[in-house]
């Protein structure tokens, strides 16, 4: 058996590390591109805005990750998703917005959506038929943050901040005004309509304008609107007059205001505050009728032609207008009546009537001015306005030659007299033509008239027979008489030239005939100086 060796004598195992192998270079490039994908992550992480929803009634142009929002035309967030509203009413709207528009979200932010639109005269949006739609946003002055919203359907006609003043303008109906129609101040554009609705009881529309500055310091608690639309055309003593504001309230409407040079040191009202909106300019700049006086009146004839709104004239003054046209059945007379009743405005006639009213029924008894004009012959008639349209209008005026009336001063409202209007009369007097006509015994001067016809057609004939008789008779003896006639003109033509021989022997004859009067003459003269040659002959 072999020696083994000492325990000494084994060396002493000692233990080494593993030794690091270098990474190779193919793993760099992963690495470096893991690294920036890491910190592109966690910058878009910090980077990345708030989430917010628009709600809008439909979605039409947007699409997610290609419609964008701007604010100022600058990318402000992007549309992530479209879906529709749990009650499928509407379309929300989930947008990222960036980090530094984060301060934008508050409650008063509106977003819509740009598209192609014509409104009010303007047209916006063209550049999106190229690039889409988008979604632009106007920033709110609110400091209340907010993350849902509800999306206008058409774009604000103003932003926020823009100086002037809103005014709410009430009026009977829209007519053609819209959004963004324009107001004008002196034919300059002061404003346009930026809304408008309808009133809760329905009879009314309510319109709000905005006016910019610095038109908005002419407003007055005086101020007159109205309606500037189409052409206003009027026919007075000094010719045709046609008035309108510009081509764009033509086409598309217009409103115009004005103060009156009365009004202008009125007080200056508050935002917002109501003005009426008058149908014309006319209406709207003459002076305030006050509160009216209520009149009924029968008038005996037709009442076809006559309108709710007619004038009620007093001399050529419009002092009232028609209010209502009714029909009442009488049971004591078993007929029918016709109320017409009529406004009087007592401002329009203090000029002719002067301070009050023209009757104090509120006081319970009568009043002198009212039964002094009507033993007078105060009716009311009705007359015609206008010969193509057949249109009547209610005329106050003096007839003294009516039967006297009294007022029954019981009666609420006041009955006023009336007569006869002048087409009425014209038919009656037309009738009674009529009925004198029919009297007329047509039948036997037509009888007549007939006899006489014949009589002279018979006559006509015998005039004509005896014309025949002569032209037969006499027109051949005629012809030779002018035949001959025309022969011895002729002939005494031909005597009478110049150089016929009657004319020669004439010309020879005058000319002896001048010497035989100067041989006379020469005797004569000798026998003056010598008378005595008569008996001695004449001397040497």
């Amino acid at each position: 058996m072999p020696d083994l060796p000492a325990l000494h004598d084994i060396p002493e195992a000692i233990a080494l590390s593993p030794r690091r192998t270098p990474l190779p270079l193919v793993w760099i490039i992963p690495i470096v591109a893991a690294l920036i994908g890491g910190w592109v992550t966690v910058r878009t992480i910090l980077d990345r805005g708030p989430t917010i929803t628009i709600s809008f009634l439909t979605a039409e142009g947007l699409e997610p990750g290609k419609t964008h929002i701007r604010y100022k035309d600058v990318d402000i967030g992007e549309v992530q998703d479209v879906s529709i509203s749990d009650d499928q009413s509407r379309i929300i709207v989930t947008a990222q917005i960036h980090k530094h528009a984060a301060k934008f979200l508050v409650k008063d932010t509106r977003f819509w959506v740009v598209r192609p639109r014509i409104s009010g005269g303007q047209i916006s949006g063209v550049g999106t038929l190229l690039s889409g739609a988008y979604i632009s946003a106007e920033v709110g002055k609110s400091a209340e943050s907010r993350r849902k919203f509800v999306g206008l359907e058409v774009a604000p006609v103003l932003t926020h901040g823009l100086p002037g003043r809103k005014i709410i303008l009430q009026a009977s109906d829209l007519g053609s005004l819209d959004v963004g129609s324009p107001v004008y101040y002196r034919r300059i554009k002061a404003g346009e309509v930026i809304a408008h609705q309808l009133d809760k009881n329905g009879a009314d529309v309510h319109i709000v304008v905005f006016i910019h500055a610095p038109f908005d310091q002419f407003i007055t608690s005086t101020t007159r609107f109205w309606n500037e639309s189409g052409v206003n055309v009027a026919l007075d003593a000094t010719g045709m007059h046609v008035h309108t504001q510009s081509i764009v309230s033509l086409l598309l409407g217009g409103i115009a205001f004005e103060t009156p040079l009365n009004g202008t040191d009125a007080l200056n009202p508050a935002d917002a505050a109501e003005f009426i909106l008058y149908p014309d300019h006319a209406s709207a700049m003459k002076p305030p009728d006050g509160e009216p006086q209520r009149f009924v009146l029968y008038f005996p004839e037709s009442l076809r032609g006559l309108n709710p709104g007619a004038p009620v004239d007093f001399r050529g003054i419009v002092v009232g207008e028609v209010v209502s046209i009714g029909v009442r059945y009488q049971q004591q007379g078993q007929w029918f009546h016709f109320p017409v009743e009529i406004a009087i405005y007592p401002e329009r006639m203090q000029t002719h009537l002067g301070e009050g009213k023209l009757a104090e029924t509120e006081r319970g008894g009568g009043n002198d001015l009212l039964d002094a004009v009507i033993s007078r012959g105060f009716r009311a008639q009705l007359r015609t306005g206008n010969l193509l349209t057949g249109q009547l209008y209610v005329a106050l005026d003096f007839f003294p030659d009516t039967p006297k009336v009294k007022i029954d001063w019981s009666k609420h409202p006041l009955e006023l007299p009336t007569v006869s209007g002048s087409i009425e009369e014209l038919q009656m007097s037309m009738a009674k033509l009529l009925r004198k006509f029919d009297k007329v015994p047509l039948e036997a001067i037509g009888a007549d008239v007939h006899k006489t016809l014949t009589t002279l057609d018979r006559t006509v004939g015998s005039i004509d027979q005896l014309v025949k008789r002569l032209v037969g008779e006499t027109a051949p003896a005629a012809k030779a008489t002018l035949e001959e006639l025309r022969r011895t003109l002729t002939s005494l033509d031909s005597t009478l030239k110049s150089d016929s021989p009657l004319q020669q022997e004439l010309r020879n004859t005058l000319s002896e005939t001048s010497r035989a009067a100067r041989s006379l003459r020469s005797l004569t003269d000798t026998l003056e100086r010598q008378p005595e040659a008569l008996i001695h002959g004449k001397k040497e």
